[in-house]
């Protein structure tokens, strides 16, 4: 948790120097090809069977990325915007591998994601636009544990996951704030007696470029 409150306390004190190189506005329809970077932060969970895995806890986690944004239309303010995450998700719950009555366990999973995501732009005054967006993500676990534990254990949780993010996203010159939330639609549970999903609340802050 240090961690993240570190680098958006970085992210804040470096605003005034990302808004000096504003071009002098937010111009939506003149907007191509954008480039960007995001930090932010996740509050995550862990879904599964509550006979066998009750999720009664959430986890904070550290999102580090960059993105790069595609105009689809020459009439119309659609974007595919992509890019590379390392993401941060887990949650509290019962140990995967043992009786569910008796211990408890805290997981971590730490990924590296691709989202594909399709954005609306809607302009919201002279310098300012929003842009509600959604679709999938594809993302592979770099590392985790469960309690003391690799969270990729026999009995524990696979690497792949995909599922699906959306959200709005707000420009104001070159600054962007996006609000989201991310649910996982594969089974990331080894264990065939039940399954677990990943899903996560997001709040992320940058720049486009």
């Amino acid at each position: 948790m240090k961690k993240i409150l570190l680098a958006l306390v970085a992210l804040v004190a470096a605003l005034p120097t990302f808004a000096q190189y504003s071009s002098g506005g937010f111009r939506l329809d003149e907007e191509n090809l954008y480039y960007g970077v995001r930090i932010g932060m996740t509050v995550s969970h862990l879904n599964g069977d509550a006979a066998k895995f009750t999720a009664d806890g959430s986890k904070a986690g550290l999102t580090l990325g960059g993105v790069i944004g595609l105009r689809l239309s020459d009439t119309t303010p659609i974007f595919l915007e992509s890019g590379l995450y390392y993401t941060e998700k887990g949650g509290k719950g019962t140990d995967l591998g043992v009786d569910p009555a008796k211990t408890k366990a805290t997981t971590s999973l730490d990924y590296l994601e691709i989202p594909v995501l399709i954005k609306y732009g809607v302009k919201a005054g002279d310098n300012m636009a929003l842009l509600p967006f959604f679709g999938p993500y594809f993302a592979t676990a770099i590392g985790g544990k469960t309690n003391k534990h690799s969270a990729f254990n026999e009995d524990y949780f696979k690497h792949f996951d995909t599922g699906f993010k959306l959200g709005c996203g707000l420009e104001y010159n070159m600054l962007y704030l996006e609000l989201g939330y991310q649910f996982g639609l594969t089974n990331i549970s080894k264990n065939d007696d039940f399954s677990a999903h990943n899903g996560a609340f997001f709040a992320n802050f940058g720049v486009n470029f």
